[in-house]
């Protein structure tokens, strides 16, 4: 009980830097999962979605009129969210690597590691 406590509060405590980072990382890992697992079906399309959800959330955030980032990272983000969901098509359709989205994640990732 204590622990679940103790996760809560520091969750509620972390800045939203740290929690995208945290979020890359798991989202990252499950892709990792299951490409170790060579899945198929719904493991990968659950783990290749999750992904896509993420992107697709940004570049929802980024398109917002209040967003704080510049105009040309704001349309990186975008331009990287449309990239995500194309290529995640490819993955599930004809089975293309999921090294790109992994390595695309582990850069955003290096970005944002808290300091």
């Amino acid at each position: 009980m204590a622990v679940k406590a103790y996760q809560k509060a520091q969750l509620a405590a972390e800045n939203p830097r740290n929690t995208e980072y945290r979020l890359f990382g798991q989202v990252t890992g499950a892709l990792i999962e299951a490409q170790t697992a060579n899945a198929k079906g719904v493991a990968l399309m659950e783990a290749i979605d999750w992904n896509r959800r993420l992107w697709s959330t940004l570049a929802v955030d980024c398109m917002a009129d209040g967003n704080q980032l510049s105009k040309p990272l704001r349309a990186q983000i975008v331009s990287l969210s449309l990239w995500v969901t194309k290529y995640s098509s490819q993955v599930m359709q004809d089975g293309v690597s999921l090294d790109p989205l992994i390595d695309i994640n582990r850069t955003i990732m290096q970005g944002l590691h808290p300091a």
